[in-house]
């Protein structure tokens, strides 16, 4: 199996909608009652934590690249001396 990067911004959306699922599922089956409104704001503080967990989880990945400067491309360079008129 192939391995894919860890995103954990799709992780935290994935859990807030299975909670909003299970919630409404729960109201339906008539094993509590949620008021129409009650997921809203559960769906949509989910999504804007999972864009900033995103977000985080992007920053953290790029600095951590930015930090790998000795690549065997930049290693092989030499400096050219400059241009003189």
């Amino acid at each position: 199996m192939l391995r894919h990067e860890f995103q954990p911004g799709k992780l935290v959306a994935g859990l807030f909608l299975t909670v909003a699922g299970i919630t409404y599922a729960g109201d339906a089956g008539d094993a509590w009652d949620t008021p129409w409104f009650a997921v809203i704001p559960m769906v949509v503080g989910g999504l804007c934590l999972a864009g900033a967990v995103g977000l985080l989880a992007r920053t953290v990945r790029n600095r951590r690249d930015s930090r790998r400067t000795n690549t065997p491309l930049e290693a092989d360079r030499t400096p050219q001396p400059p241009l003189t008129p």
